[in-house]
Protein backbone atom coordinates (compact mmCIF):
# COMPACT_ATOMS: atom_id res chain seq x y z
CA UNK A 1 0.00 0.00 0.00
CA UNK A 2 1.17 3.48 -0.83
CA UNK A 3 2.30 5.95 1.53
CA UNK A 4 -0.83 8.46 2.75
CA UNK A 5 -0.53 11.95 1.68
CA UNK A 6 -2.11 14.54 3.09
CA UNK A 7 -3.12 18.08 1.59
CA UNK A 8 -3.45 21.16 4.10
CA UNK A 9 -5.60 23.56 2.36
CA UNK A 10 -6.39 26.73 4.63
CA UNK A 11 -10.00 27.89 4.57
CA UNK A 12 -10.88 31.20 2.82
CA UNK A 13 -6.97 31.81 3.25
CA UNK A 14 -7.52 35.74 2.44
CA UNK A 15 -10.44 36.12 4.20
CA UNK A 16 -9.33 34.58 7.18
CA UNK A 17 -6.24 36.85 7.04
CA UNK A 18 -8.31 39.84 6.99
CA UNK A 19 -10.42 38.19 10.41
CA UNK A 20 -7.38 36.91 12.17
CA UNK A 21 -6.72 40.79 13.61
CA UNK A 22 -10.16 42.16 13.19
CA UNK A 23 -12.57 39.53 14.39
CA UNK A 24 -15.43 41.78 14.14
CA UNK A 25 -15.11 40.39 10.91
CA UNK A 26 -16.42 36.96 11.49
CA UNK A 27 -19.73 35.70 10.31
CA UNK A 28 -19.44 39.04 7.73
CA UNK A 29 -19.07 38.66 4.00
CA UNK A 30 -16.05 39.44 2.57
CA UNK A 31 -14.36 39.80 -0.77
CA UNK A 32 -10.67 40.15 -1.50
CA UNK A 33 -9.99 42.07 -4.66
CA UNK A 34 -7.17 41.62 -7.19
CA UNK A 35 -4.42 44.23 -7.93
CA UNK A 36 -5.95 47.74 -8.61
CA UNK A 37 -8.96 46.55 -7.08
CA UNK A 38 -10.62 45.39 -10.25
CA UNK A 39 -12.09 41.36 -9.29
CA UNK A 40 -13.08 39.58 -6.87
CA UNK A 41 -10.27 37.04 -6.30
CA UNK A 42 -11.34 35.36 -2.33
CA UNK A 43 -14.43 35.28 -0.91
CA UNK A 44 -15.01 34.11 2.76
CA UNK A 45 -18.41 31.53 2.91
CA UNK A 46 -20.80 34.01 3.61
CA UNK A 47 -20.08 35.73 0.24
CA UNK A 48 -20.05 32.73 -1.65
CA UNK A 49 -23.63 32.26 -0.29
CA UNK A 50 -24.51 35.94 -1.68
CA UNK A 51 -23.29 34.13 -5.28
CA UNK A 52 -20.26 36.05 -6.10
CA UNK A 53 -18.33 34.43 -7.77
CA UNK A 54 -14.42 34.35 -8.48
CA UNK A 55 -13.27 36.89 -10.86
CA UNK A 56 -16.74 39.14 -11.22
CA UNK A 57 -15.73 42.78 -11.47
CA UNK A 58 -16.09 44.41 -7.89
CA UNK A 59 -17.73 47.48 -9.66
CA UNK A 60 -20.54 44.79 -10.74
CA UNK A 61 -20.47 43.68 -7.62
CA UNK A 62 -20.68 46.84 -5.57
CA UNK A 63 -23.71 47.59 -7.24
CA UNK A 64 -25.58 44.60 -7.64
CA UNK A 65 -24.86 43.60 -3.97
CA UNK A 66 -25.64 47.22 -2.19
CA UNK A 67 -27.19 47.01 1.06
CA UNK A 68 -26.23 43.17 1.52
CA UNK A 69 -23.20 44.68 4.41
CA UNK A 70 -20.49 42.94 2.24
CA UNK A 71 -16.75 43.61 3.51
CA UNK A 72 -14.21 44.35 0.88
CA UNK A 73 -10.51 44.60 1.15
CA UNK A 74 -7.51 45.27 -1.26
CA UNK A 75 -5.20 42.36 -1.82
CA UNK A 76 -2.45 42.42 1.02
CA UNK A 77 0.30 40.29 -0.38
CA UNK A 78 2.77 41.14 2.69
CA UNK A 79 0.07 40.26 5.18
CA UNK A 80 -1.24 37.12 3.31
CA UNK A 81 2.49 35.99 3.23
CA UNK A 82 3.90 36.07 5.84
CA UNK A 83 1.16 34.32 7.56
CA UNK A 84 1.66 31.71 5.19
CA UNK A 85 4.76 31.13 5.97
CA UNK A 86 4.22 31.07 9.53
CA UNK A 87 1.34 27.82 8.77
CA UNK A 88 4.09 26.18 6.59
CA UNK A 89 6.42 26.22 9.91
CA UNK A 90 3.19 24.81 12.00
CA UNK A 91 3.14 22.24 9.31
CA UNK A 92 6.65 21.06 9.33
CA UNK A 93 6.26 20.08 13.12
CA UNK A 94 3.86 17.64 11.84
CA UNK A 95 5.74 15.65 9.00
CA UNK A 96 9.70 16.10 7.70
CA UNK A 97 7.80 15.23 4.53
CA UNK A 98 6.70 18.47 2.99
CA UNK A 99 5.74 20.14 -0.37
CA UNK A 100 4.71 23.37 -0.34
CA UNK A 101 2.22 23.63 -3.04
CA UNK A 102 1.02 27.03 -2.94
CA UNK A 103 0.68 30.48 -0.90
CA UNK A 104 -2.08 28.09 1.27
CA UNK A 105 -1.97 24.62 0.57
CA UNK A 106 0.84 22.14 1.23
CA UNK A 107 1.41 18.40 0.48
CA UNK A 108 2.63 16.16 3.57
CA UNK A 109 4.12 12.47 3.61
CA UNK A 110 2.35 10.38 6.79
CA UNK A 111 4.16 7.38 6.41
CA UNK A 112 4.90 6.20 9.98
CA UNK A 113 1.61 7.71 10.81
CA UNK A 114 -0.62 5.03 9.37
CA UNK A 115 -2.08 3.82 12.89
CA UNK A 116 -3.03 7.56 13.94
CA UNK A 117 -4.01 9.80 10.88
CA UNK A 118 -7.21 10.95 11.57
CA UNK A 119 -6.11 11.79 15.52
CA UNK A 120 -2.54 13.15 13.78
CA UNK A 121 -4.51 14.98 11.00
CA UNK A 122 -7.03 17.12 14.06
CA UNK A 123 -4.04 17.58 15.95
CA UNK A 124 -2.17 19.29 13.29
CA UNK A 125 -5.42 21.36 12.61
CA UNK A 126 -6.10 22.17 16.21
CA UNK A 127 -2.17 23.53 16.58
CA UNK A 128 -2.30 25.47 12.97
CA UNK A 129 -5.31 27.05 14.65
CA UNK A 130 -4.02 28.03 18.21
CA UNK A 131 -0.59 29.07 16.75
CA UNK A 132 -1.77 31.16 13.83
CA UNK A 133 -5.61 31.78 13.92
CA UNK A 134 -5.81 29.93 10.35
CA UNK A 135 -8.58 27.57 10.02
CA UNK A 136 -7.35 24.85 7.43
CA UNK A 137 -8.89 21.35 6.43
CA UNK A 138 -7.20 18.22 5.90
CA UNK A 139 -7.66 15.61 2.96
CA UNK A 140 -5.54 12.24 3.41
CA UNK A 141 -5.50 9.50 0.54
CA UNK A 142 -2.55 7.24 -0.98
CA UNK A 143 -2.35 10.04 -3.89
CA UNK A 144 -1.95 13.55 -4.38
CA UNK A 145 -5.12 13.60 -7.07
CA UNK A 146 -7.25 11.82 -4.15
CA UNK A 147 -5.65 13.90 -1.18
CA UNK A 148 -7.03 16.80 -3.18
CA UNK A 149 -10.49 15.11 -3.32
CA UNK A 150 -10.73 14.06 0.24
CA UNK A 151 -9.52 17.69 1.12
CA UNK A 152 -12.64 19.17 -0.80
CA UNK A 153 -15.20 16.58 1.19
CA UNK A 154 -13.33 17.98 4.74
CA UNK A 155 -14.03 21.22 3.29
CA UNK A 156 -17.75 20.85 2.34
CA UNK A 157 -19.23 18.07 4.88
CA UNK A 158 -19.51 19.45 7.86
CA UNK A 159 -19.72 15.94 9.55
CA UNK A 160 -16.32 15.65 8.78
CA UNK A 161 -15.10 17.97 11.24
CA UNK A 162 -12.57 19.70 8.42
CA UNK A 163 -10.72 16.35 8.19
CA UNK A 164 -11.51 13.38 5.28
CA UNK A 165 -9.46 10.46 4.87
CA UNK A 166 -9.64 8.38 1.88
CA UNK A 167 -7.66 5.00 1.85
CA UNK A 168 -10.37 2.33 1.14
CA UNK A 169 -11.98 2.13 -2.02
CA UNK A 170 -15.42 2.69 -0.61
CA UNK A 171 -14.60 5.82 0.70
CA UNK A 172 -12.62 6.59 -2.92
CA UNK A 173 -16.28 5.80 -4.72
CA UNK A 174 -18.34 8.10 -2.28
CA UNK A 175 -15.99 11.06 -2.69
CA UNK A 176 -15.97 10.96 -6.11
CA UNK A 177 -19.23 9.83 -6.79
CA UNK A 178 -20.55 13.38 -5.64
CA UNK A 179 -17.86 15.46 -7.62
CA UNK A 180 -18.29 16.63 -10.84
CA UNK A 181 -15.84 16.10 -13.57
CA UNK A 182 -14.42 19.84 -12.87
CA UNK A 183 -14.19 19.06 -9.66
CA UNK A 184 -11.28 17.11 -10.05
CA UNK A 185 -7.68 18.19 -10.27
CA UNK A 186 -6.20 19.74 -13.19
CA UNK A 187 -9.86 19.47 -15.51
CA UNK A 188 -10.95 22.03 -16.67
CA UNK A 189 -13.65 23.17 -19.34
CA UNK A 190 -12.39 21.98 -22.68
CA UNK A 191 -10.54 18.70 -21.19
CA UNK A 192 -14.16 17.79 -20.00
CA UNK A 193 -15.33 18.29 -23.16
CA UNK A 194 -12.76 16.10 -24.48
CA UNK A 195 -13.21 13.58 -21.97
CA UNK A 196 -17.12 13.44 -22.84
CA UNK A 197 -16.82 12.59 -26.32
CA UNK A 198 -15.17 9.60 -25.10
CA UNK A 199 -18.13 9.16 -23.40
CA UNK A 200 -16.42 9.94 -19.76
CA UNK A 201 -19.00 12.08 -17.88
CA UNK A 202 -17.72 11.75 -14.03
CA UNK A 203 -14.87 10.99 -12.13
CA UNK A 204 -15.54 7.34 -11.40
CA UNK A 205 -15.93 6.43 -15.08
CA UNK A 206 -12.68 8.30 -15.60
CA UNK A 207 -11.00 6.16 -13.00
CA UNK A 208 -12.71 2.98 -14.56
CA UNK A 209 -11.32 3.86 -18.44
CA UNK A 210 -8.50 2.34 -20.50
CA UNK A 211 -5.76 4.72 -19.45
CA UNK A 212 -4.05 3.56 -22.95
CA UNK A 213 -7.18 4.98 -24.88
CA UNK A 214 -7.19 8.52 -22.62
CA UNK A 215 -3.91 9.41 -23.10
CA UNK A 216 -4.02 8.59 -26.88
CA UNK A 217 -6.83 11.32 -27.38
CA UNK A 218 -5.65 13.50 -24.57
CA UNK A 219 -1.71 13.48 -22.94
CA UNK A 220 0.12 11.30 -20.59
CA UNK A 221 -1.61 13.83 -17.55
CA UNK A 222 -4.91 12.50 -18.19
CA UNK A 223 -3.29 8.92 -17.75
CA UNK A 224 -1.61 9.66 -15.04
CA UNK A 225 -4.54 11.13 -13.51
CA UNK A 226 -6.35 7.43 -13.72
CA UNK A 227 -3.66 5.91 -12.26
CA UNK A 228 -3.83 8.71 -9.22
CA UNK A 229 -7.37 8.23 -8.64
CA UNK A 230 -6.97 4.30 -8.52
CA UNK A 231 -4.54 4.47 -5.85
CA UNK A 232 -1.22 4.17 -7.78
CA UNK A 233 1.24 7.51 -6.61
CA UNK A 234 2.25 8.96 -10.16
CA UNK A 235 3.07 12.23 -8.68
CA UNK A 236 5.89 12.45 -5.55
CA UNK A 237 6.23 14.96 -2.90
CA UNK A 238 8.89 18.01 -4.30
CA UNK A 239 11.02 18.72 -0.83
CA UNK A 240 13.26 20.62 -2.95
CA UNK A 241 11.72 23.92 -5.03
CA UNK A 242 13.23 23.78 -8.08
CA UNK A 243 15.49 27.06 -8.83
CA UNK A 244 13.01 29.49 -11.39
CA UNK A 245 14.16 30.08 -15.10
CA UNK A 246 13.09 33.42 -15.18
CA UNK A 247 11.88 35.95 -13.03
CA UNK A 248 9.68 38.83 -14.25
CA UNK A 249 8.70 41.62 -12.03
CA UNK A 250 5.28 43.66 -13.64
CA UNK A 251 2.18 46.08 -12.28
CA UNK A 252 -0.54 47.59 -14.15
CA UNK A 253 -0.49 51.46 -12.86
CA UNK A 254 -2.93 53.08 -11.00
CA UNK A 255 -3.14 55.95 -12.89
CA UNK A 256 -2.27 56.49 -16.75
CA UNK A 257 1.32 57.36 -16.37
CA UNK A 258 2.94 59.49 -19.30
CA UNK A 259 5.86 61.49 -17.72
CA UNK A 260 8.77 59.98 -18.91
CA UNK A 261 10.48 60.28 -14.78
CA UNK A 262 7.39 58.47 -13.47
CA UNK A 263 8.01 55.48 -15.91
CA UNK A 264 12.16 55.37 -15.38
CA UNK A 265 10.79 55.69 -11.13
CA UNK A 266 8.63 52.27 -12.06
CA UNK A 267 10.81 50.57 -14.34
CA UNK A 268 13.60 50.82 -11.61
CA UNK A 269 11.22 49.90 -8.93
CA UNK A 270 10.36 46.29 -10.88
CA UNK A 271 14.31 45.80 -11.40
CA UNK A 272 14.88 45.51 -7.54
CA UNK A 273 12.28 43.85 -7.10
CA UNK A 274 13.43 41.19 -9.60
CA UNK A 275 16.39 41.36 -8.63
CA UNK A 276 16.01 40.89 -4.94
CA UNK A 277 13.99 37.74 -5.98
CA UNK A 278 16.89 36.88 -7.82
CA UNK A 279 19.02 37.30 -5.35
CA UNK A 280 16.82 35.10 -2.59
CA UNK A 281 17.28 32.28 -4.69
CA UNK A 282 21.41 32.66 -5.27
CA UNK A 283 21.05 33.31 -8.79
CA UNK A 284 22.14 35.94 -11.14
CA UNK A 285 21.46 37.12 -15.10
CA UNK A 286 23.11 38.21 -18.21
CA UNK A 287 20.51 40.06 -20.18
CA UNK A 288 16.86 41.18 -19.57
CA UNK A 289 13.63 42.38 -21.33
CA UNK A 290 11.77 45.95 -20.78
CA UNK A 291 8.46 46.53 -21.84
CA UNK A 292 5.89 48.93 -21.54
CA UNK A 293 2.42 49.52 -23.32
CA UNK A 294 -0.96 51.32 -23.20
CA UNK A 295 -4.32 50.24 -22.13
CA UNK A 296 -5.35 48.00 -24.92
CA UNK A 297 -8.88 48.12 -23.70
CA UNK A 298 -9.25 51.56 -24.12
CA UNK A 299 -9.68 51.95 -28.44
CA UNK A 300 -10.39 55.40 -28.23
CA UNK A 301 -7.04 56.44 -26.57
CA UNK A 302 -3.41 55.85 -28.72
CA UNK A 303 -2.08 52.31 -28.68
CA UNK A 304 1.40 51.94 -28.36
CA UNK A 305 3.26 48.78 -26.92
CA UNK A 306 7.51 48.67 -26.79
CA UNK A 307 9.98 45.92 -26.14
CA UNK A 308 13.83 46.10 -25.74
CA UNK A 309 15.99 42.90 -24.75
CA UNK A 310 19.21 43.88 -23.19
CA UNK A 311 22.26 41.84 -23.14
CA UNK A 312 25.05 42.17 -20.06
CA UNK A 313 28.48 41.76 -20.82
CA UNK A 314 28.64 39.40 -17.82
CA UNK A 315 25.99 37.64 -15.51
CA UNK A 316 25.13 40.34 -12.44
CA UNK A 317 22.47 39.92 -9.50
CA UNK A 318 24.01 43.85 -8.72
CA UNK A 319 20.83 46.12 -8.37
CA UNK A 320 22.51 48.81 -9.73
CA UNK A 321 23.62 47.61 -12.53
CA UNK A 322 20.70 45.82 -13.51
CA UNK A 323 18.93 49.32 -13.05
CA UNK A 324 21.30 50.57 -15.94
CA UNK A 325 20.66 48.09 -18.30
CA UNK A 326 16.47 48.41 -17.71
CA UNK A 327 16.79 52.48 -18.17
CA UNK A 328 18.84 51.77 -21.75
CA UNK A 329 16.09 49.18 -23.00
CA UNK A 330 13.28 51.90 -21.42
CA UNK A 331 15.28 54.96 -23.48
CA UNK A 332 15.05 52.94 -26.83
CA UNK A 333 11.16 52.24 -26.24
CA UNK A 334 9.98 55.31 -24.99
CA UNK A 335 7.43 57.47 -26.70
CA UNK A 336 5.91 60.88 -25.61
CA UNK A 337 2.55 61.26 -26.27
CA UNK A 338 1.07 57.80 -24.99
CA UNK A 339 -0.55 56.89 -21.99
CA UNK A 340 1.12 54.23 -20.82
CA UNK A 341 -0.82 51.51 -18.46
CA UNK A 342 1.69 48.73 -17.55
CA UNK A 343 5.45 48.60 -17.70
CA UNK A 344 8.20 45.75 -16.34
CA UNK A 345 10.91 43.90 -16.47
CA UNK A 346 11.83 40.33 -17.45
CA UNK A 347 14.78 38.23 -16.29
CA UNK A 348 14.46 35.59 -18.91
CA UNK A 349 17.26 33.60 -18.10
CA UNK A 350 18.68 32.90 -14.96
CA UNK A 351 22.03 31.13 -13.55
CA UNK A 352 23.58 30.07 -10.10
CA UNK A 353 25.30 33.02 -8.86
CA UNK A 354 28.72 30.95 -7.93
CA UNK A 355 28.92 29.65 -11.53
CA UNK A 356 29.34 33.06 -13.03
CA UNK A 357 32.60 33.28 -14.96
CA UNK A 358 34.36 36.35 -15.99
CA UNK A 359 37.36 37.43 -18.43
CA UNK A 360 40.29 39.25 -18.44
CA UNK A 361 38.38 42.55 -18.59
CA UNK A 362 34.67 41.21 -17.25
CA UNK A 363 34.21 40.80 -14.13
CA UNK A 364 31.30 38.93 -12.04
CA UNK A 365 29.96 40.95 -9.11
CA UNK A 366 32.85 41.09 -6.56
CA UNK A 367 32.71 40.98 -2.68
CA UNK A 368 32.40 44.85 -2.42
CA UNK A 369 28.88 44.71 -4.34
CA UNK A 370 27.48 41.51 -2.81
CA UNK A 371 27.77 42.63 0.88
CA UNK A 372 26.19 45.71 -0.34
CA UNK A 373 23.32 43.78 -2.05
CA UNK A 374 22.85 41.58 1.10
CA UNK A 375 22.96 45.14 3.35
CA UNK A 376 19.99 46.28 1.35
CA UNK A 377 18.42 43.37 1.31
CA UNK A 378 18.38 42.67 5.28
CA UNK A 379 16.95 46.07 5.90
CA UNK A 380 14.15 46.13 3.32
CA UNK A 381 13.12 42.65 4.91
CA UNK A 382 13.51 44.56 8.27
CA UNK A 383 12.21 47.80 8.41
CA UNK A 384 9.55 47.11 4.52
CA UNK A 385 10.28 46.75 1.04
CA UNK A 386 11.62 50.06 -0.17
CA UNK A 387 13.28 51.83 2.63
CA UNK A 388 16.95 51.49 1.04
CA UNK A 389 16.39 52.01 -3.07
CA UNK A 390 18.45 53.37 -5.80
CA UNK A 391 17.42 57.24 -6.47
CA UNK A 392 16.07 56.33 -9.56
CA UNK A 393 13.55 54.12 -7.96
CA UNK A 394 12.45 56.66 -5.73
CA UNK A 395 9.44 59.71 -5.67
CA UNK A 396 5.85 60.06 -5.26
CA UNK A 397 5.06 56.66 -6.71
CA UNK A 398 1.88 58.27 -8.05
CA UNK A 399 1.45 55.51 -10.73
CA UNK A 400 1.35 52.71 -7.89
CA UNK A 401 -1.19 50.24 -7.39
CA UNK A 402 -4.68 51.70 -6.23
CA UNK A 403 -5.46 49.89 -3.03
CA UNK A 404 -8.48 51.76 -1.43
CA UNK A 405 -9.19 49.26 1.03
CA UNK A 406 -5.68 47.92 2.11
CA UNK A 407 -5.64 46.44 5.72
CA UNK A 408 -2.40 47.04 8.34
CA UNK A 409 1.01 44.92 7.67
CA UNK A 410 -0.04 43.84 11.30
CA UNK A 411 2.49 41.59 11.44
CA UNK A 412 5.75 43.01 9.05
CA UNK A 413 5.11 46.85 9.58
CA UNK A 414 6.04 48.32 13.23
CA UNK A 415 3.64 51.27 12.99
CA UNK A 416 0.84 48.55 12.22
CA UNK A 417 1.49 46.40 15.48
CA UNK A 418 -1.91 45.82 17.06
CA UNK A 419 -1.72 47.99 20.10
CA UNK A 420 -2.94 46.44 23.37
CA UNK A 421 -4.56 48.67 25.85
Amino acid sequence: MARPIALVDCNNFYASCERLFQPQLRGLPIVVLSNNDGCVIARSNEAKALGIVMGDPWHLVKDRHAGSGIVVRSSNYTLYGDLSARVMRVLSDFSPELEVYSIDEAFLGLGGFEGRLEAHARQLRATVLQWTGIPVSVGIAPTKTLAKVANRTAKKDPASGGVCVLLTRAAQDEALGRLELTDLWGVAGRMAERLTALGIATPLQLRDADPTIVRRHTSVVMERMIHELRGTPCLDLERHSPDRKSIMATRSFGRPVALRREMEEAVASHTARAAEKMRRQGLATASLIVFAHTNRYRPDQPQYGGTRPVQLTVATADTGRLTRAAMFGLDCIWRDGFSYKKAGVVFPTLIKAGAVQGSLFLHPDDPRSKTLMASIDALNRRYGRGTIAYGTATGAKGWTLRAEHLSARYTTRWGDLLAVR
